[in-house]
């Protein structure tokens, strides 16, 4: 006879092994080896009865105590002491359930699948909403149109012709689910599948809504007030509570969640609660100072720029930005930036005129350009 392996080796845990990693080294082990994933399998019929009589001594403190003095004989039957018996009652729903999270379905064995569940809330759904960019500076009301799942209004959602509740399945009684056990040369075994009867609703109608036939769910087209708060940005989300599909057995309505997005504007663009654009100014307007008109979200605003203004500047008016959301006269800054533009198509008057000024320049009035002459000399006199 062949001598029987160390019961510890069997599970593949060490010797100080706790009882949590005792039952799950075994449950690997009899998801793997169980006959009803191998049929006609020795092999693994055999591995699955070794696995099973060291998990009936190991998960048992006063047998695992005397295994681990004596070894086998502590255990043995005909030395006096009770061994494996090969009667423990094996739960197959919780073996490939509570551990595993099921087993995909397989034989009906440990899944959810077909057990009735309580009111689950319904799914949420999406919605993308494009908008102007003064629309979304200085907010708006929009009307949407959406189609989605619903309650079906003929039946109230129950799904019955005369809108009462659907009759409890008298196969399983309401709980979606039947068991049945059988003894088995490994110990009793509990199977757990959906029931057939009602296949896991836990209910049955014998007179379906003719709208929805029975779904309790029909698709329809609503139109919803959206409003739209002053401030909001690309990518930020509206959240309309109640908007979305409705629940299961119950459930509460899932939410609808609006996603902005923004058009660009022809002259703005904005950074957060920031607004900036570009204003062309001409040579004579940077040399000498002006006074220009620069554009916000407001209308024109008058500044006035200081001689001798360099191109690519910045500037900054004051609350002049996009309105900050949830803070009443709380707004950003309106940043502009100036560019030089140098005229083009002159005539032979202007390009002279221009000549002439040039020649009553000196370095003194372009430091810029007498700081890079100086640094291209000290590049070629070292």
């Amino acid at each position: 006879m062949a001598e029987k392996r160390d019961y510890y080796e069997v599970l593949g845990v060490d010797k100080n092994a706790d009882e949590q990693q005792i039952k799950k080294a075994y449950w690997k082990l009899a998801k793997k080896y169980h006959p009803d994933v191998n049929p006609g399998d020795k092999a693994a019929e055999e591995s699955f009865k070794e696995a099973n009589e060291a998990y009936e001594v190991l998960s048992d403190k006063e047998k695992r105590q005397r295994y681990d003095t004596m070894g086998h004989a502590g255990v043995d039957p005909s030395a006096g002491f009770g061994g494996f018996q090969g009667g423990f009652n094996l739960d197959l729903d919780d073996l490939f359930s509570s551990i595993f999270g099921g087993f995909g379905g397989f034989g009906g064995y440990g899944t959810q699948t077909g057990r009735r569940q309580g009111p689950a809330r319904g799914a949420n759904l999406r919605y993308r909403m494009n908008l102007d960019f003064m629309e979304a500076a200085f907010g708006t009301e929009r009307e949407i149109t959406i189609r989605k799942n619903d309650r079906c209004q003929t039946c109230d959602g129950q799904g019955t012709a005369d809108k009462s509740k659907p009759a409890t399945c008298g196969t399983c009684h309401g709980t979606g689910q039947v068991q049945t056990r059988q003894q088995t040369m490994f110990g009793q075994m509990m199977t757990t599948r959906p029931c057939p009867e009602c296949h896991g609703a836990g209910t049955k109608i014998t007179n379906p809504c003719s709208d929805c036939g029975g779904s309790g769910i029909k698709e329809k087209t609503k139109r919803l007030q959206v409003t739209v708060p002053a401030g909001i940005n690309e990518g930020e989300m509206l959240t309309l509570r109640g908007e979305g599909e409705p629940g299961q057995n119950g459930g509460s309505y899932g939410d609808l969640y609006i996603e902005i997005g923004i058009r660009p504007h022809p002259v703005f663009t904005r950074l957060g609660y920031t607004t900036m654009c570009d204003v062309p100014i001409t040579f004579v307007q940077a040399a000498v100072g002006a006074e220009i008109s620069v554009p916000t979200i407001d209308g024109t605003e008058t500044f006035k720029l200081r001689e001798g203004t360099q191109p690519g500047e910045q500037f900054v008016l004051k609350n002049k930005g996009i309105p900050v959301i949830g803070r009443q006269n709380q707004r950003g800054d309106h940043r502009f930036t100036v560019t030089l533009e140098v005229p083009k198509r002159l005539n032979s008057q202007q390009k002279d005129m221009l000549k002439a000024f040039e020649e009553t320049t000196s370095d003194e009035n372009y430091q810029m350009r007498k700081s890079f002459i100086d640094k291209v000399k000290g590049i070629f006199t070292k």
